[in-house]
């Protein structure tokens, strides 16, 4: 039984990788350009204040620097700022960078309060078609807080933004909104769908 048993591992061998997944594989390899502005998520508690106030610099970098990522990651800085503080300058600044990135897959973090408006921005104004641009931001800092959605609305925005189509998009609480659709439901804490949850 032994002598057989190792026959079939040399018989059965590594797994083949079929053709069809090897562009899938090679797409997957694609470095993620991450685009920040500030925003909760990357903010911590001022005390004397009583509120969150921006960092000076982003912590992702460093949060994804302690973990073992197979993505390749391209990391920008177009400000650090309450969501409700961008300027115009700011906004031009971002749709300036999208439109001369290299890569065609595109996270930018952002504040909550305003991230809807800064998506239809770039739907307004982005001649490029050929990227996949992801907002997404937090309730609650990833610095100093545990837990936090940060952390979660990171993860599923790496994963949604290597599969979904060209276009640009908003991911928060676990969904993906198109820009025209969604909002800031305040007395809920989340972002909705002006066109109600899918059925």
């Amino acid at each position: 039984m032994v002598e057989r048993s190792l026959d079939m591992r040399k018989v059965i061998g590594p797994t083949p990788i079929p053709p069809t997944m090897k562009k899938d594989i090679k797409d997957n390899n694609n470095v993620i350009h991450f685009l920040f502005t500030g925003g909760t998520i990357d903010s911590y508690y001022e005390g004397t204040k009583d509120t969150v106030v921006p960092l000076e610099h982003s912590i992702i970098p460093r949060v994804f620097g302690l973990l073992k990522l197979y993505i390749k990651t391209e990391f920008t800085e177009i400000c650090m700022k309450d969501s409700r503080s961008l300027s115009d300058e700011d906004m031009k600044n971002l749709l300036k960078t999208v439109e001369e990135s290299p890569h065609s897959h595109i996270i930018v973090t952002h504040g909550t309060y305003t991230m809807p408006d800064s998506a239809r921005y770039l739907q307004a104004n982005l001649k490029r078609k050929d990227q996949t641009i992801v907002f997404t931001g937090s309730y609650i800092p990833i610095d100093g807080f545990s837990p936090s959605d940060g952390s979660f609305n990171l993860g599923y925005a790496i994963a949604r933004v290597q599969d979904l189509p060209s276009g640009i998009y908003v991911a928060m609480n676990g969904r993906v909104f198109n820009p025209a659709e969604i909002r800031k439901a305040l007395y809920e804490g989340r972002f909705e769908s002006i066109f109600g949850e899918k059925l």
